[in-house]
């Protein structure tokens, strides 16, 4: 298999499970050194270190809730003492308390907000300064969400910030291009996580939603793998400002 990332320093948040344990194990196999974020979950995060070391890369775990915005320039500065530079930034951390519109807690939506959209622009940001300083340009990626482009009867609280990291990677794509700071992302449809699986806890729901999607199954957390480390190497150093759905074609199956 071809190494897309040798030699490259990787930091993806909310990696103790799903979507971005998948993600940081991959970039192991394809040849980076791993820093992961993750909040509550010390067990998960230890697992996860230890199996990008039996890949044959080094690893550290950061804890950190995301919502604080002092815990992303933590996270970046103990991966530069670690590994010396920031080479990519994957703002995967996310949470989504299914709820209904009319009722929704303020806390709920300051939380969600505070968690996926907030703390993934203090994660963007701190980055952002680190590559500057290196001066050899970088990969930012954002896990947004096919949810992005549409809605959600109990989800109108979590796709404002889906939503809004795919602007801001529009954003900051033209804000760090003249730094050679590449920034797109990407848009997972169902992907069977920690997240979701209460949602689809329903057997019934869960046969609709796979009859929905074209390839006919739910996303797995590792098939979100070869995108985040397509956009993350160097084949990918004209993409910025891009959005990449991962979804098995769920969106553009309307009828």
């Amino acid at each position: 298999m071809a190494r897309l990332l040798e030699g490259k320093t990787i930091l993806v948040t909310g990696a103790s499970a799903g979507i971005g344990r998948a993600v940081a194990i991959g970039a192991a196999e394809h040849g980076a050194n791993v820093a992961i974020n993750y909040h509550r979950d010390d067990a998960g995060a230890e697992s996860c270190v230890a199996e990008i070391r039996e890949r044959g890369r080094r690893a550290i775990a950061v804890k950190g809730d995301v919502a604080d915005p002092d815990t992303a320039g933590n996270f970046v500065s103990e991966a530069v003492d670690a590994f010396g530079k920031v080479d990519v930034m994957v703002s995967n951390a996310g949470i989504c308390p299914f709820h209904s519109f009319l009722d929704m807690p303020v806390a709920t939506v300051q939380r969600t907000m505070q968690v996926n959209l907030l703390g993934g622009y203090f994660m963007v940001q701190a980055a952002a300064n680190q590559m500057v300083a290196q001066g050899r340009g970088g990969a930012i990626i954002a896990v947004s969400s096919i949810s992005a482009l549409v809605g959600g009867e109990f989800q109108t609280h979590y796709t404002p910030t889906k939503a809004g990291l795919h602007s801001l990677m529009q954003s900051t794509a033209i804000a760090l291009g003249k730094h050679n700071i590449r920034c797109n992302s990407v848009l997972p449809g169902t992907i069977l996580t920690e997240i979701n699986k209460d949602d689809l806890a329903d057997e019934g729901k869960r046969r609709y939603m796979e009859g929905r999607i074209p390839l006919g199954r739910l996303g797995q957390p590792e098939d979100m793998v070869g995108p985040v480390v397509f956009l993350a190497s160097d084949m990918a150093q004209y993409v910025t400002g891009a959005a990449l759905l991962v979804d098995g074609g769920a969106f553009v199956n309307l009828q």
